[in-house]
């Protein structure tokens, strides 16, 4: 069947015997029509199925009221946070959002960008992949002077703006726990340290162990995807070190509990034989068992800021540029499966 005739202002003008400069305007609130005449373009509109052509619009007005949002992956429950806290930040000042995610492929992640680009996006707000070599695909909106705000993990540009926690410092402070529960052998499983969050907490790791005096060891990290499921591949890998680590420290929370759970199953105790301490506080750490400690910070908090950040540069109240780096704040919950030493809490 033919699809049906788009309803135009032009349909809604006949109806009602007015110009159809006068139903554009009531469409859109103008001041100089009347109540009563907009409440009748309204309900006609709809009794009609009429739609705005938003798109024909913002090509006149060059603004489509839309932030575009790239995430390595959706089914994390940080990144859901960021999206909900961007959401919440956006729809308070009438942004819509196209999230589109990059499944930790540079490729998709370009694809994206393109996308978003070509869909008009007022600014853009991303999170970049595993494998993100360099920022090219992102030149058009630089070129075009559409503000991009990188969160999380980042790289540095002259035209953006990143907001991030201190990686360093919060690993830092996992690691001298792990050291001050009596742990001299620590493992440190991660992911490829391209991006600045696994470098970082890579650096903080090793700060730690050379503040203390513990010498580092390349067979002590654990180069992940960081899935629950890796967390099961490094239990292997672990159980194979002769002596067993005391200690391990996972930069995320799921790849943690996938190696605990599989070393419990082989007969280790924790926190007893390998104490642990994972990152992100996601959900799971309060149901695993032991309890993980973590390091915490607010992936809501995240999103709300870069969206206010962004909308305040589309507004001409505030400059995106590199010399504006955000940190914001992260802490350290400490829960059963790190304590190794009686009597701590």
């Amino acid at each position: 069947m033919a699809n049906a005739k788009e309803v135009t202002i032009y349909d809604i003008a006949k109806r009602l015997n007015i110009s159809a400069t006068t139903v554009s305007r009531g469409l859109q609130d103008h001041p100089t029509i009347s109540g009563k005449t907009k409440k009748k373009i309204a309900d006609l509109a709809e009794q009609m199925g009429y739609r705005s052509n938003h798109f024909a619009r913002s090509l006149r007005n060059q603004k489509t009221n839309t932030i575009g949002i790239i995430v390595p992956r959706l089914n994390s429950h940080f990144m859901s946070s960021v999206i909900a806290g961007i959401e919440e930040a956006a729809n308070e000042q009438g942004y819509s959002l196209l999230i589109a995610q990059s499944s930790e492929s540079s490729v998709k992640e370009a694809a994206s960008a393109r996308t978003m680009f070509d869909s008009r996006v007022d600014g853009l707000l991303v999170s970049l992949a595993f494998d993100t070599p360099d920022l090219g695909h992102f030149s058009h909106f630089f070129k075009k002077d559409i503000p991009v705000i990188f969160f999380d993990r980042v790289m540095e540009h002259e035209n953006s703006t990143n907001i991030l926690i201190d990686n360093r410092q919060a690993a830092f402070n996992a690691t001298r726990h792990l050291i001050e529960q009596g742990c001299r052998r620590i493992v440190h499983i991660t992911a490829p340290t391209l991006r600045n969050v696994y470098k970082d907490r890579l650096k903080g790791y090793k700060e730690a162990l050379s503040q203390y005096k513990i010498k580092f060891r390349e067979d002590h990290v654990i180069i992940t995807d960081l899935s629950q499921e890796a967390g099961a591949e490094a239990a292997k890998t672990i159980l194979k070190m002769k002596p067993l680590p005391e200690g391990v420290f996972a930069a995320n929370d799921s790849c943690a509990v996938g190696c605990m759970l599989a070393l419990k199953e082989r007969g280790i105790r924790i926190p007893e034989d390998i104490a642990f301490v994972g990152f992100n506080n996601d959900p799971v750490t309060g149901v695993i068992d032991p309890h993980l400690t973590t390091i915490s910070y607010r992936g809501y908090e995240i999103g709300q800021v870069a969206a206010r950040h962004l909308i305040s540069y589309l507004s001409g109240t505030s400059h995106v540029s590199s010399t504006n780096t955000i940190i914001l704040r992260s802490e350290l919950i400490v829960r059963a499966s790190s304590l190794k030493k009686a009597g701590n809490k």
